[in-house]
């Protein structure tokens, strides 16, 4: 079930609220409308994250007696890792790596959500084992936990310990609801609004022949598939992060502005910030950081990122992707970053958008041959007369790709905080307010007509 689709915003949204409102057992509510959301996807795969929230639970329990610890948090991470290997990459592995012909049919259907649910129980399992968070008070806490809807496919990817408390017990305030609205409204149009329009151009490009592949249609495709995955990957993390406000829940920011970032050390730290995260604490870190000099620095950020790709998908051509931008960042480690430090802005930026295209590109494409092929028409201008830009967008596409230029940068959000200053100083509060809300109302009445008329609405997580 998509967030931008008519049964989720117009029938399981309307009832879960309605009742998460109205019933005095909130926790029941969400946690068994979070099965039934995954179960309606998944069908008998709701087993599977039965399965895990049992199992993570027992081996917390094991990892706080103090007597296991050690023996149950290693086999409780090995557990979850033989579940995500078994399931994600188990064709990858015989029909890619081994090269061994496998019947489409014997390859595991990949689970939605394993690699977010997969993620949030090892850091469960290791925040315990470090102290970090308290172990859930029973498996129906951490069920709760692990399977609350808004984030549950897509992420982002939230801490035990940030929720803990508010599992047990929390207050919902008329602000955090109002601000909640807000930022799934947000969320909504920068997914039915702007990721699908460039989204439709994004895909005419990349299905257009190789030997027909212009240098227009190779960059016109790739920078709407900069902005696609920007405004798909922001526009759910907005959409659950503004639920599981409604809900009373504080989940973490998972994009701040990336592509006004200076270097791709800065990229990293501004793109799916819980992810990043996640891989600097549970695997960065662990493996030695930057603590055990420069060649060891070196090795665990390009293992980080190599890891990165391949938690990304089941493909060469994400492993490949990881590599890239971790090459990148060892580059900008050893002086290249210095250098940035001191370029003209202008520079870096142009610098840094350059090089998450070519990683976007690796990204996108299906094989290695159309990934090289995009490359080299981008860089060389190739040898075929380009076709009409009405060819690869409409008018709208156009519109919408110009609003998402502008929205990926941090003006707009710059100007509401001014406004928010004049508001604080008491100016204009019952206008911005009615402003504010007509807006709201206006926006998600746009983004419901997409929604019904059944435009183009892909699901980028089925990927991952």
């Amino acid at each position: 079930m998509v967030f931008s689709s008519t049964t989720f915003l117009f029938v399981f949204l309307p009832l879960f609220l309605a009742a998460y409102a109205l019933l005095p057992w909130r926790n029941g509510v969400a946690l068994a409308f979070s099965l039934l959301f995954y179960a309606w996807g998944e069908g008998v795969y709701l087993l599977l994250l039965l399965g895990t929230i049992a199992a993570n639970h027992l081996f917390g329990v094991l990892i706080d007696s103090r007597s296991w610890r050690k023996l149950a948090l290693g086999i409780g991470v090995a557990v979850n890792l033989t579940l995500l290997a078994y399931f994600k990459y188990f064709g990858f592995l015989v029909a890619d790596v081994l090269q061994l012909p496998i019947p489409a049919e014997d390859i595991p259907h990949l689970p939605l959500g394993i690699s977010f649910f997969i993620f949030q129980s090892i850091s469960y399992l290791v925040d315990v084992y470090r102290g970090d968070a308290r172990r859930a008070d029973s498996a129906f806490d951490l069920a709760l936990y692990i399977s609350m809807f808004p984030q549950l496919v897509a992420g982002p990817i939230v801490r035990y310990a940030s929720v803990s408390d508010a599992i047990r017990e929390r207050e919902i305030h008329f602000d955090d609801v109002k601000s909640g609205i807000g930022l799934f409204i947000g969320g909504l149009c920068y997914k039915t609004l702007l990721a699908n329009n460039v989204a439709e151009v994004a895909d005419a490009a990349f299905a257009v022949p190789l030997d027909q592949l212009d240098v227009m249609t190779a960059w016109v495709g790739t920078i709407a598939y900069t902005l696609q995955i920007f405004f798909d990957f922001a526009g759910y993390s907005l959409m659950a992060i503004g639920i599981g406000r409604v809900m009373g829940f504080e989940f973490p920011q998972n994009f701040n502005y990336p592509y006004v970032s200076k270097s791709i050390t800065e990229f990293w730290r501004r793109w799916h910030m819980s992810l990043s995260s996640w891989f600097r604490d549970y695997l960065y870190i662990p493996l030695g950081g930057n603590r055990k000099g420069t060649l060891r620095t070196y090795v665990n950020l390009f293992a980080v990122f190599f890891l990165c790709g391949l938690w990304h998908g089941a493909s060469w051509t994400f492993v490949v992707w990881g590599m890239f931008h971790g090459l990148v960042l060892v580059a900008e480690r050893a002086g290249v970053g210095r250098i940035l430090a001191r370029s003209p802005a202008l520079l870096a930026h142009a610098y840094t958008l350059l090089l998450v295209m070519i990683g976007w590109v690796l990204f996108r494409a299906e094989t290695f041959e159309q990934a090289w092929r995009f490359l080299v028409v981008m860089f060389t201008g190739g040898d075929v007369p380009a076709l009409p830009l009405a060819q690869l967008s409409t008018n709208e596409n156009l519109f919408y790709a110009l609003l998402g230029f502008f929205l990926a940068t941090p003006v707009l959000g710059r100007w509401l905080g001014r406004l928010g200053d004049l508001q604080s100083a008491g100016r204009w509060l019952g206008a911005r307010a009615a402003a504010m809300y007509s807006l709201a109302f206006v926006a998600f009445a746009f983004c419901a007509i997409y929604v019904m008329a059944g435009t183009y609405n892909p699901f980028i997580y089925f990927r991952f």
